[in-house]
Formats: C-alpha cells, sequence, structure tokens
C-alpha cells in the first residue's frame, strides 16, 4: 500500500503553477475495469477544474487520487511543459540520451520514474507554442537516432501529440507527476532528489526553465509545417460535440477498405482479442460511424478509450464554461 504524505494548499498552488495549462483533468480510476484489469483514466462527472480551490491537486499530491493532466491550452496553443514519454526495454537508455543531449543546449530536463520506463519533462518560462515544442524535440530524436512510436513498434511518446487543438478538444492526458499510481499502489519521483514531497517540489522549484527566446533560438532553421489559422467554432446542437473516434486512437487506421478505415478494435485488444487488427471499421467520410464486427458495444470502445458516453453531455458544458 503506498503511503498518503501531507500536501499542503501552498504546495498545490506551486503545483499548478508549474503542471496546470488548462482547467480540465481526467482521474485514473480506483479499481481495475472487470475485463480488462486495467485503470482507466476518465473525466469526472463535475467536468473538474483543477484552477479553483486546489483542493484536487492536493489529493493528488497526498496520494489520495490519481489525475490525469492535459498539455495544450487551446486557446492559444501554447504549453507550459512538455513530457517525452518512454516505456520500452531500452526506455531508460533513450531518456538518458536525450537528458544529456538536451542539456548540452541548456535545457535542464527531469526524469521521472514510470511504471515501465520514465518521463522526460521540460518547463518553460512561460508558455510556448506546442508546435516549436514539439519540432524541436522531434528534430533531437532524430539526430540520437531515438526512434518515435509508431504502431506496435518501440518508441517515445511526446506530450503533447498534437501541435494544435480546435475548440472543445482535450488531447492526450498524461499522468501527472508525484502522485500514486493505481494500477500498482506505487507512487514514482523524479530521480536527481529524495523521495520526499518537500525533497521533489524543491527540486522541481530549482530548475532551469526555458525561455521562448531560448526555444526560438534551438529551432531556428529547422523545417517544420506552418498550420492554417484556428478555426473556431462551437459543438454540433444536440447533446454534445461528436465523437470522433480517429481523435483517440493512436496510431491512426491505416489501412482503408471501401469506405471504411479498418483497424483493431480498443476494447477487442484489451481483452486479448482481434490480433489480426481488422474488428473496427470506422466510416471515412462520415467518423463519427464507427462499429466493431465482433459485437463490442459503443459503450465498451467509449469507456476502454478513457472517453464514456456519459460525459459526452458535460464536454459540452464545460467548452461553454470555458
Amino acid at each position: 500500500m503506498a503511503e498518503l504524505l501531507t500536501a499542503t494548499l501552498d504546495m498545490a498552488r506551486e503545483y499548478a503553477q508549474w503542471f496546470v495549462n488548462r482547467r480540465p483533468y481526467t482521474r485514473q480510476s480506483e479499481r481495475p475495469h472487470p475485463e480488462s484489469g486495467r485503470h482507466y483514466y476518465f473525466r469526472p462527472k463535475n467536468g473538474g477544474d483543477l484552477s479553483a480551490d486546489f483542493r484536487e491537486i492536493q489529493r493528488h499530491l497526498a496520494g489520495e487520487i490519481t489525475l490525469g493532466i492535459y498539455a495544450i491550452n487551446p486557446a492559444n496553443q501554447r504549453v507550459k511543459w512538455m513530457a517525452i514519454d518512454a516505456d520500452y526495454r531500452q526506455a531508460l537508455a533513450d531518456l538518458l540520451k536525450l537528458q544529456y543531449e538536451l542539456q548540452q543546449d541548456g535545457v535542464q530536463a527531469a526524469l521521472e520514474q514510470s511504471r515501465r520506463g520514465g518521463h522526460l519533462w521540460i518547463f518553460f518560462a512561460e508558455p510556448v507554442l506546442a508546435r516549436h515544442a514539439r519540432v524541436y524535440i522531434q528534430h533531437l530524436a532524430g539526430k540520437l537516432l531515438v526512434n518515435l512510436k509508431a504502431g506496435a513498434a518501440d518508441g517515445i511518446e511526446l506530450f503533447p501529440k498534437q501541435d494544435r487543438l480546435e475548440d472543445g478538444q482535450f488531447g492526450n492526458a498524461i499522468r501527472a507527476p508525484l502522485g500514486i499510481h493505481r494500477a500498482v499502489n506505487r507512487r514514482y519521483w523524479f530521480y536527481g532528489a529524495a523521495y520526499s514531497l518537500d525533497a521533489q517540489m524543491q527540486y522541481l522549484r530549482n530548475l532551469r526553465r526555458v525561455t521562448e527566446e531560448q526555444l526560438k533560438q534551438l529551432i531556428q532553421g529547422l523545417e517544420f509545417d506552418e498550420p492554417p489559422p484556428a478555426r473556431v467554432e462551437p459543438p454540433p446542437t444536440g447533446s454534445g460535440r461528436s465523437f470522433i473516434i480517429l481523435e483517440h486512437l493512436s496510431p491512426r487506421p491505416k489501412r482503408r477498405v471501401g469506405r471504411n478505415w479498418v483497424t483493431q478494435c480498443p476494447s477487442c485488444a484489451a481483452a486479448g482479442r482481434d490480433r489480426g487488427r481488422d474488428n473496427l471499421a470506422i466510416s471515412v467520410g462520415e467518423p463519427h460511424k464507427y462499429i466493431c464486427w465482433a459485437g463490442c458495444t459503443k459503450e465498451q470502445i467509449r469507456a476502454t478509450l478513457g472517453v464514456p458516453i456519459r460525459l459526452v453531455r458535460e464536454e459540452r458544458r464545460q467548452w461553454q464554461a470555458s
């Protein structure tokens, strides 16, 4: 049983300054899924608001709950941090290689333990464009021959996973640091500091942040596509914004059969089925339409992806309040 710690509201407020870039969050389930045995992340029924009274962050640091946080604020397409996730056999070796190369560029990155590898965190002095942060790490990984994850192949994953988000989109959440992973009931710490909240907070406090000007200098001369202007429009009327399953599949399907994308069903995969990776069909022209030919319901698929159907209305309410 992981130890519950004493966390203060002052700790939570400072933590929020470092990690919270937008109000929505996810929470890891206390109980495993009855079929897959996994502890999935879900959006709280109240929609969540990490900028209100910081009580949820305080509970996360204490070990009472476990939060997942989003990187990009779609209002300005900027991030406060970037995380590099690696969870394969050579994960730590690749992360240490990246950490060393970042240090040569004057970037002080913090290496966090994880269940199967580690997370490497980079913090910014002020929010920077997500695409600038991503192109820098993509270039650095290519320079060091560190693979980016694609399909079933080993490789690092970047958070955020997108260069930009449309209004109403959330992107991909990552487990917030210093909390307890419910699946193994263990707290994962940052290397480089004693295993206590006070020591870990002091370590993070002393890290050198990357300025926007420094990042611009680091990516100067690199080639990357300029994104189109942001399109601002509300979600469709009705119960809420249409759920586009393609936005929640990683990697996205590459195989097309007739009018459908064909790929592995997440619910089947969680149960150890669909090794042929062809049970799920997604309409190309209407990507909100999808079906599992093995009989998994939409409720099961959505729950496996961590976006239960019951949260659609809450997503619309939060969009309107943001």
